[in-house]
């Protein structure tokens, strides 16, 4: 055999771009199949449920005082806290869940944020956001039988807060059908 045809059993020697141009003629012949069947909705749903479940039980933990003008009153309460709508009480506002609702005007609720005047309890303001407030956590709690409504709010008050004032808070949140309530304090070290 002379015609310079590889023999059998000898292997035909072919250079780097030889090489290089075979492999794409392959893969042009059998193109890579397209990725039909991944179901990315099912995904993001989970990481949507694993969200809520991780924002939940942050929001769980124990209460915060974050405004420097919040100074708390001690106690030897031994009493874990429980989720709830955080209203507090500084020396200049009122916030619900640390969203400013209402400004006090030396220690006091002005009256003009009051529904019927000056010796009205029912804060007009106030009773707007806990509304709100009360609309979510009914919406997720129709989502969530788990989370179910329970109307607990959560009082954090200056400790030289007039006695009116969380009398007035306490008041309006009870019109929103907020029906629990917890005052948070500092606790006390006994040495």
């Amino acid at each position: 055999m002379t015609d310079g045809a590889p023999h059998e059993g000898e292997g035909k020697k072919i250079g780097p771009i030889a090489a290089k141009r075979i492999i794409r003629m392959m893969k042009r012949r059998h193109p890579e199949p397209e990725v039909s069947f991944l179901n990315i909705t099912a995904m993001m749903d989970m990481m949507s449920i694993l969200l809520v479940y991780m924002l939940k039980n942050f929001s769980v933990s124990t209460a915060t005082v974050t405004s420097p003008e919040l100074l708390m009153p001690y106690s030897t309460s031994s009493l874990q806290s429980k989720q709830a709508v955080d209203v507090s009480i500084t020396q200049r506002q009122i916030l619900v869940d640390n969203r400013l609702v209402v400004n006090l005007r030396q220690g006091f609720v002005d009256a003009a944020d009051k529904q019927g005047g000056a010796n009205s309890y029912l804060i007009t303001p106030l009773l707007s956001a806990m509304d709100a407030e009360r609309s979510r956590l009914e919406q997720i709690a129709a989502r969530n039988p788990s989370a179910p409504f329970d109307g607990m709010v959560t009082i954090t008050a200056d400790k030289n807060t007039p006695y009116r004032v969380v009398s007035e808070v306490l008041y309006t949140v009870g019109q929103a059908r907020f029906g629990k309530y917890r005052l948070v304090v500092l606790t006390r070290n006994e040495s």
